[in-house]
């Protein structure tokens, strides 16, 4: 069901329109299924900041009172956010309601995707069962709402973010999370991003529909777009129990996160926020929402001040600085030849992501990696300082940019907020 239904591209939430219009939408889910006395709510972490969902979390928190008795950042695999970050997020909150997400030990598994149907939406290429995985809170809390609660985007995983991936990824287990990821790879990230019906939504689908139907989840879902002037505006707000709202949600990101150019670029310039990206494994966003816009032989180039680390989980750390961003082939041969890379199929996913496949190259100007460590995971180095000192992002613009020696970039200061790409890259 819909509760709340509103935005295009022209739509621009204040942030006192958007409290009200999310209030709107649990008026309307109180008067369907009545008030409730325990609520969960499930905000992404800190890497998702722009999605406003600290904004709502708020809200509801005002809103509800004590019967929000919990609120559970849905981590996936990233590090658990500090009190710090959880004060910048979420201000006025009471910090004693939030709880970490343990995803290799606090989930539970609600039942399997079956192998068969698994084998039939890689194409042949993988015959694994899939385990519906939900932190335990979720099914043994006693709560009679659950409030998903994040922003549609263009997603390299799921095609699209959010919706029931916030429940099966960002509360899921180590199990789930790493074969949904190695399932979007292996059938290939550009063939699913920007679209919001893939093989790996299927599955998900799937498990919420077989498994999670009597879990009293509603979502709420953002869609967040840069402004002319360069600021981001909540262009939309869809709320709902069902697809519906998710679909509502997609289709106006399509509109407004992404770019489609008529030509390819030759040389692309990103930005990393440094409180928002520490890791190749969030930075590498930069690879994946402007790797169908570069050109053949094209350069990406990412000035990188915050990052410090490959992967933010020790182990999957480990992992990428072993074998590297190596490519789908490789990568695919690693996993039958290597136990551990087996055993961690989300790592395998993320270093096909990472990968330009040999078709253009890729530059990291970190803040935190040397050289050695850099070049050892396949990427190639530039010095942070000469770097920002020639891109400057504080003098850059959005888009085209020529400098003053004639160089012609393109400049995006925040990759995960859309999806570029040209004609030839994606045809339909």
């Amino acid at each position: 069901m819909l509760y709340y239904a509103k935005g295009s591209a022209d739509t621009a939430f204040s942030a006192d329109e958007l409290t009200e219009a999310f209030l709107e939408g649990l008026k309307a889910v109180e008067k369907a299924k009545g008030s409730p006395k325990k609520v969960l709510a499930l905000p992404p972490d800190i890497t998702r900041v722009h999605s406003r969902a600290g904004s709502l979390t708020r809200a509801a928190y005002d809103y509800y009172g004590a019967a929000l008795s919990d609120i559970m950042p849905t981590l996936g695999t990233h590090t658990a956010m500090s009190q710090e970050e959880i004060a910048e997020m979420f201000p006025g909150v009471d910090p004693a309601l939030f709880r970490v997400h343990k995803w290799r030990s606090d989930v539970l598994t609600l039942g399997e995707v079956p192998a068969a149907y698994i084998h039939e939406l890689s194409e042949g290429k993988l015959s694994f069962s899939w385990p519906a995985q939900a932190n335990k809170l979720l099914v043994e809390g006693g709560y009679d709402l659950i409030l998903s609660l994040g922003q549609v985007v263009p997603h390299e995983v799921i095609g699209m973010a959010n919706y029931n991936k916030n429940i099966f990824v960002g509360a899921g287990g180590s199990e789930g999370i790493n074969k949904s990821h190695y399932l979007g790879a292996v059938y290939g990230m550009e063939r699913i991003m920007g679209r919001a019906i893939n093989p790996v939504r299927l599955v998900l689908n799937y498990a919420q529909e077989h498994f999670a139907k009597n879990l009293p989840i509603v979502y709420a879902h953002t869609v967040v777009a840069r402004q002319s002037d360069g600021s981001l505006a909540v262009k939309g707000l869809f709320m709902g129990d069902d697809e519906e709202c998710f679909l509502k949600a997609a289709e106006l990101s399509l509109k407004v996160n992404f770019t489609m150019l008529e030509k390819p670029l030759a040389k692309v310039v990103v930005y990393l926020d440094p409180k928002e990206f520490r890791s190749t494994w969030l930075g590498n966003k930069s690879i994946y929402r402007t790797r169908m816009a570069i050109a053949d032989g094209g350069e990406l180039l990412v000035l990188a001040p915050g990052v410090k680390e490959f992967g933010e989980d020790r182990e999957i750390d480990r992992l990428i600085r072993k074998y590297g961003y190596s490519g789908t082939d490789k990568v695919i041969a690693l996993v039958e030849s290597e136990p551990e890379l087996a055993g961690n199929l989300s790592a395998a996913a993320h270093l096909i992501h990472g990968s330009s496949e040999g078709r253009f190259s890729i530059t990291y100007a970190p803040g935190h990696l040397s050289r050695a460590e850099v070049e050892g995971v396949g990427f190639g180095y530039a010095d942070l300082a000469d770097s920002i000192k020639r891109y400057d992002p504080a003098k850059l613009h959005e888009g085209y940019n020529t400098l003053p020696d004639g160089e012609e970039i393109f400049f995006i200061s925040n990759p995960a907020v859309g999806l570029w790409a040209h004609r030839d890259r994606f045809i339909d």
